[in-house]
């Protein structure tokens, strides 16, 4: 099984090295606004693109990932919130199990139904343990998962959630917020499950300026992703981009 983008990724873990990923969803970008994201992209040194969502209710997830590396070199990783969501031109697939919530369906259940078509795809397979974290308003992720968020104030739960995710195996944790959350996960959340845990640690949903960006990545955070924002603001790509990047390197 191909492991290049995880082995960069815990080589730049290793370095203290941060990464940025924007996240794409193929329902709220076209043609032009796709090459727009990708210039501001390349421009502003992004790491990776993240391309999936809770519904994909059009059909041209190919075409758009098609479109990106028609333009780019930059890495793209499946984000999927469905066993439909897979593209044989996309680098990487996040492979979501659902530990945070004790729905059976997304801890294994659609992962049984996807598993020959994600065999087939030629992809490289990123197990993820993605934990859903309570952010103030109610989400397409949380509503489509039937799965309770873990509340924001509730660390511990985080950390142990987090801790048996890399001991089942998950090579990667994902905790995110959710699309348009209003208060994103605390810094204090990240680092207790930082500290607990050796695998790359993703952080997304309701990050909206560079510092919170900056100060998840000084708590502990690997991969900071955000997509809500951008949507609204492009300009955002470059100011979060810098501010993740200048995070200081281990010596």
């Amino acid at each position: 099984m191909k492991q290049y983008l995880y082995h960069q990724l815990t080589e730049k873990k290793q370095a203290g090295k941060k990464s940025f990923a924007v996240l794409i969803d193929p329902d709220k970008v076209n043609e032009t606004s796709i090459e727009a994201l990708v210039q501001l992209s390349v421009q502003a040194k992004v790491d990776y693109f993240f391309v999936g969502g809770s519904l994909v209710i059009s059909n041209h997830l190919d075409e758009c990932i098609r479109q990106i590396k028609k333009a780019c070199n930059i890495p793209i990783v499946l984000f999927p919130g469905s066993p439909s969501q897979v593209s044989r031109y996309a680098d990487a697939l996040l492979y979501l199990s659902l530990i945070s919530g004790r729905n059976p369906e997304l801890l294994i259940g659609q992962h049984v139904v996807s598993a020959p078509f994600v065999k087939k795809s030629g992809l490289e397979i990123m197990p993820t343990g993605y934990m859903v974290i309570d952010g103030g308003a109610p989400t397409t992720v949380s509503y489509i998962s039937n799965a309770t968020p873990i509340p924001s104030d509730k660390n511990d739960i985080a950390m142990c959630t987090a801790m048996a995710g890399e001991m089942l195996g998950m090579k990667l944790i994902y905790m995110d917020a959710g699309s348009g959350a209003k208060r994103p996960i605390t810094e204090d959340m990240i680092k207790l499950v930082a500290q607990h845990i050796e695998v790359p640690l993703i952080i997304g949903g309701g990050i909206t300026d560079a510092e919170k960006a900056y100060l998840n990545c000084k708590a502990g955070a690997d991969i900071i992703v955000v997509g809500n924002a951008i949507e609204k603001d492009a300009s955002l790509i470059k100011e979060i981009s810098d501010a993740i990047h200048s995070v200081p390197v281990k010596i």
